[in-house]
């Protein structure tokens, strides 16, 4: 460790690297508060000459690696005890140019840096649902989000990225050059290089209309019936956002969190009154908004620093199975901090050819997150993770095969093999090309074997 030091400290900015310390501390803090790893070193990086030296000093080492972005992974994998992080959370620059419509997203850009940039240019890019989430890991994966509907997922509007490969080699790729790894990257995460920069269209987006919606949990079967038509038959201008979570009182209530994106208001207007209709809402804040103001309150809702275990899967629709494992997860929850969120892919996220990007699953779906989540110290966690396993095993027999990547733990074996449908054979294939010694760990890929 002390020769990997020393090799940073010669090629780096020498106050960047760390082993101990605030600034470190600052790295090896992460969303997820359950995270306890301890890596051996942490280079902040300045630009990406930094991420190039740190990527060189560590293959020269033979010491592990990992990149830590937004830190948002649930699973932690942002960090490797006694690794080297290679931290690009500082790499947070967004630059806009509102004539093509496109932005310039650096390594550390968190989904609110990108909406805080285009919002004065009445532009808006495609995100997931929460502001402190990092745009490039997001996107990576795929990045579900209240625009799915109309204008695809994150990954859908990436029109070039920036790599440093694992022989410390810089490229750039598009559809036109390394188009292998631009087919790679766009839903294989960040598997095959260090992304330190990419470029995302905007867009014009003349009536967002979005809020929340809560309802009693004596109307649970009547909402979710009702939303289960809503969903199946959704333009691209409605992306509907729902689930189960506690209440105030720690009873547990549905939510819906419907957005419309279309041009015509009056009609978004409609569509969200027909949804706040299906019951008689608690809660219905409803209207005009902005999205800094709606990844805000994903925000607030789910901070820092509680511990957290995630679990996913995807099914064809809502049809009676899949409502009826949702109200059973309602009914037991063991934690006021836990909640099952479910998100659509349909629209234009449904209209890309499978084939046409890594993500293997683009057949109408919704994606189930279940998001067990408690205080630190509470001396429930196993039972609060036993929750997230029943609700996942009870949604099995209605899933599809595998599962979102960007949520499946490593340890999702039968899940994973499945996560990248018919693109599971080139995706490894493009991985042997670019990173043929298995540096970069990312989300997680099907076993070779």
């Amino acid at each position: 460790m002390n020769d990997l030091v020393k090799i940073l400290r010669g090629t780096t900015h020498v106050d960047s690297v760390n082993t101990a310390g605030s600034s470190y501390e600052t790295t090896r803090r992460i969303w997820n508060g359950a995270v306890t790893t301890q890596p051996g070193v942490v280079v902040q990086c300045a630009d990406a000459d930094d991420v190039r030296a740190a990527l060189l000093a560590a293959r020269e080492t033979g010491t592990p690696l990992t990149v830590r972005g937004g830190g948002h992974d649930w699973a932690g994998r942002a960090l490797s005890d006694g690794g080297l992080t290679i931290d690009v959370s500082g790499l947070r620059r967004v630059t806009v140019d509102p004539v093509t419509k496109t932005a310039d997203v650096s390594a550390g850009a968190i989904a609110a840096d990108l909406a805080a940039a285009t919002g004065p240019l009445d532009l808006i890019p495609v995100t997931g649902t929460a502001g402190s989430v990092g745009m490039v890991g997001l996107t990576l994966g795929g990045g579900y989000g209240p625009l799915s509907g109309r204008h695809g997922l994150a990954l859908d509007n990436v029109l070039s990225a920036n790599v440093v490969l694992a022989d410390g080699s810089v490229v750039t790729t598009d559809a036109e050059h390394e188009p292998d790894l631009f087919w790679a990257l766009r839903g294989g995460g960040g598997n095959f290089g260090i992304v330190t920069s990419m470029r995302v269209r905007v867009h014009d987006v003349p009536t967002l209309l979005s809020g929340l919606l809560v309802f009693p949990w004596a109307q649970a079967e009547t909402v979710l019936e009702g939303l289960a038509d809503i969903v199946s038959q959704a333009s691209d201008d409605l992306t509907v956002q729902f689930g189960v979570l506690s209440g105030p009182d720690g009873a547990p209530v549905v939510f819906a969190s419907p957005t419309w994106s279309g041009d015509d208001a009056a009609e978004g207007e409609q569509a969200l009154a027909r949804i706040s209709a299906l019951g008689t809402p608690l809660v219905a804040q409803i209207g005009a908004t902005t999205l800094p103001d709606m990844l805000a309150g994903i925000d607030a809702q789910f901070p820092a620093g509680q511990h957290v275990e995630i679990r996913t899967r995807s099914v064809p629709s809502l049809n009676a199975g899949v409502r009826e494992a949702l109200i059973q997860a309602g009914a037991t929850l063991t934690s006021p901090g836990s909640a099952v969120s479910v998100h659509s892919l349909h629209g234009a996220a449904q209209r890309v050819p499978v084939l046409s990007t890594a993500f293997g699953n683009r057949d109408p779906h919704l994606m189930i997150e279940v998001i067990a989540r408690w205080e630190p110290g509470n001396v429930r966690a196993t039972e609060h993770r036993a929750w997230a396993d029943e609700v996942t095993h009870a949604l099995e027999p209605e899933a599809m095969a595998g599962g979102y990547p960007n949520l499946l733990g490593p340890n999702e074996k039968a899940q994973i093999a499945h996560a990248y449908g018919p693109n599971a054979a080139r995706l490894l294939t493009t991985k042997r090309r670019f990173d043929p010694d298995d540096v970069f760990h990312a989300i997680a890929l099907p076993d070779p074997s």
